[in-house]
């Protein structure tokens, strides 16, 4: 978040921690996990139930990070789920590729929406509600708020894997999970995150000086 023209090292909101997870649309159980619909339709992964079991949360937190929505992130998570059913790669890759896949499919969602919201405010049918600063602590969180819907929404503008870098690193993983899992040079990732949050920082910041 940006104040007086700074940026905090973490760039990026919170991802709502404590997100339940809960079955995604069309999934079923077995000895109480969610397990992705086509793992029981067939699909030629035999090893899909133990990766989700073991690569859900991480993959919902990582989606989450992106979209602040706890039932949004699930639902990117079956969407990433779903595509590695149909896939080829191995179980040992699955983690980095599962929390790539999860990151590129947000931000195509968290575009996606801005570009649905431009279109409301250009018709004139996204308003602010009056009520919403009734009192000062209401105030501060349409604050805190706002802020992060500048935070994602500067995201959206950054180049693809500028974003997704940024979008690992800030979700947990460490430098060497997030060289691994977009198949660059470990040395190399302290500097793409900086030029990432530097990037995040210019984009608020140009922003907020047009509004």
């Amino acid at each position: 978040m940006v104040h007086g023209g700074s940026a905090t090292t973490a760039a990026l909101p919170e991802d709502g921690s404590g997100v339940a997870t809960r079955p995604a649309a069309g999934a079923e159980r077995e000895d109480g996990v969610a397990v992705p619909a086509p793992a029981r339709r067939g699909a030629a992964r035999g090893d899909l139930e133990q990766v989700f079991r073991a690569s859900y949360p991480r993959v919902v937190g990582v989606a989450a990070r992106v979209l602040g929505s706890g039932d949004e992130a699930q639902d990117v998570a079956q969407e990433v789920f779903i595509a590695f059913a149909r896939c080829s790669v191995p179980a040992a890759q699955a983690e980095g590729w599962l929390c790539v896949a999860a990151a590129h499919t947000a931000l195509n969602h968290l575009r996606a929406d801005r570009r649905r919201v431009s279109r409301e405010h250009a018709s004139g049918d996204s308003t602010t509600p009056a009520s919403s600063l009734a009192a000062p602590d209401v105030a501060e969180a349409v604050v805190t708020l706002d802020e992060r819907r500048r935070v994602r929404a500067a995201l959206a503008r950054l180049p693809h894997k500028q974003a997704v870098a940024l979008v690992l690193r800030h979700s947990g993983l460490s430098y060497a999970e997030v060289a691994d899992a977009l198949d660059l040079a470990p040395g190399s990732i302290g500097t793409t995150v900086r030029r990432a949050e530097s990037a995040l920082r210019e984009e608020m910041n140009r922003h907020a000086s047009s509004d």
